[in-house]
């Protein structure tokens, strides 16, 4: 990617690690004055240079010593941001870390603002907005799967994707304005069929990558799980057993949930939102109660998975009927289950001896990488950005080929190529406004 000069010249200087505690804690100094600046208030045997950790001293502008760090510089281009950037490590106790940072900041260097430094690196040609946005991915990331999606995704698989699905709608629209600039020289059928045939192929492309939207989604947020059923099946025993402490208040009283209660958990590589909600039932007097079930049957209509719990020691009853993946959780296997429920196609278990558990991950893990979902494995995974994005590329590719099969104007077909490849182009930032960035990089932590 070819470098964007940012007009931008200050030296920026953040707290690159956790708020808090700790052993270590590192400031992040970046911008063409940063070795200058931090070689004024540093001292040691040799000076900083290119990547090599020097042992030295931080002092105060009255001489006495701040702490002792050590500084390691990187040179433009070769840094995190493409500028000269110097990273200090300093003990991690709060005083001593906000102390070293004020004299960076007392020095001449200003605050970094929220995801400055990957706005940096972006503008700077360092990477994509699609590698920029996979930092987030990779700091939040709360599964196995989840990481390694952002590490792809940090090394260029998603925008390699869209550069390439770009390169072809470039090379299509060459086509179309060579012909709107030399009226005279008809374009031949052959040449016509290969156009459609390549604008209908990226449009396939384009449809792909938005069937993974989804799987971005669960990766990045987690399943939707909720866990539903009557009154006292044992909906928040199961709750606690998936957690592995008691989170819900479990009671033989009907009705003890009242509200619907959330928690996440990672269960073999899956982030698994669960949502346990009040017990289902058409009799309730109770206004509160009433409430609450509504919520329940809002949280199953939202669900990406429903674990429907019953209480199979008990005849069997009315089912639920909901249109997500959906797994029959058959509780109180230690109890013996009633023979109505042999009929029932699910997962016995015990919430009380923890019977039953491994077949129940099973069916879940199973469930979630069936084709049915599309939450497996997959190229790419989007998020609600690039879907948007992608969204109205779709439409203008769409809008292209009825064109072109109308033998519309080639200036009227030209304008479509044009805003689909526009949205494309704004997914990896080739196209980009500073409403977009400041969007972007917001969502980032300071110091990153």
């Amino acid at each position: 990617m070819t470098p964007v000069s940012t007009g931008e010249s200050d030296t920026i200087a953040a707290v690159a690690s956790p708020p808090g505690q700790g052993a270590v804690s590192l400031i992040r100094v970046s911008g063409n004055d940063a070795i200058t600046l931090v070689s004024s208030v540093f001292r040691s045997r040799k000076p900083l240079a290119a990547r090599t950790a020097v042992l030295g001293k931080i002092f105060a502008a009255d001489g006495s010593v701040i702490d002792e760090v050590l500084a390691t510089a990187f040179t433009n281009p070769a840094s995190y941001t493409g500028e000269d950037t110097v990273e200090i490590a300093c003990h991690g106790g709060i005083l001593v870390t906000k102390s070293v940072l004020a004299r960076i900041l007392e020095s001449g260097a200003r605050a970094a603002e929220a995801g400055e430094f990957s706005r940096r690196a972006f503008q700077n040609g360092k990477m994509d907005l699609t590698q920029a946005e996979a930092v987030m991915d990779l700091i939040s990331a709360q599964t196995e799967r989840g990481l390694r999606s952002a590490h792809e995704q940090l090394a260029g698989r998603l925008g390699q994707e869209i550069m390439g699905l770009r390169e072809t709608l470039l090379g299509s629209l060459s086509h179309l304005e060579a012909y709107i600039d030399f009226p005279e020289e008809d374009i031949d059928p052959e040449t016509g069929s290969a156009l459609v045939a390549g604008i209908a192929e990226t449009r396939k492309r384009v449809g792909d990558l938005l069937s993974t939207a989804d799987q971005g989604r669960i990766l990045r947020e987690g399943v939707r799980t909720v866990l539903c059923g009557s009154p006292n099946a044992g909906k928040s025993s199961l709750l606690n057993r998936l957690l592995g402490h008691d989170r819900a208040i479990v009671s033989s009283t009907a009705g003890t949930t009242r509200d619907t209660i959330e928690e996440t958990v990672n269960l073999r590589g899956y982030p698994l939102r669960l949502t346990d909600t009040a017990g289902i039932h058409d009799d309730t007097t109770d206004a509160i109660e009433a409430q609450g079930i509504d919520r329940s049957h809002d949280a199953i209509a939202q669900a990406d998975l429903v674990l429907e719990i019953v209480d199979a020691s008990l005849p069997a009853d009315e089912r639920i009927t909901v249109d997500t993946p959906h797994i029959l959780v058959k509780n109180k296997l230690d109890a013996s289950l009633h023979p109505s429920w042999i009929a029932h196609e699910g997962i016995a278990v015990s919430c009380a001896t923890g019977e039953g558990f491994e077949c129940l991950y099973d069916e879940i893990e199973k469930t979630l990488t069936s084709e049915s979902t599309g939450w497996g494995e997959g190229s790419a995974a989007i998020n609600a950005r690039h879907q948007a994005c992608l969204k109205r590329a779709a439409a203008s590719l769409d809008a292209t080929l009825a064109a072109l099969a109308a033998a519309t104007p080639p200036e009227f077909v030209a304008l479509d190529l044009r805003e689909a490849l526009a949205a494309i182009g704004e997914v990896v930032g080739t196209v980009d406004t500073e409403e977009l960035l400041g969007q972007i990089f917001g969502t980032f932590c300071i110091g990153k």
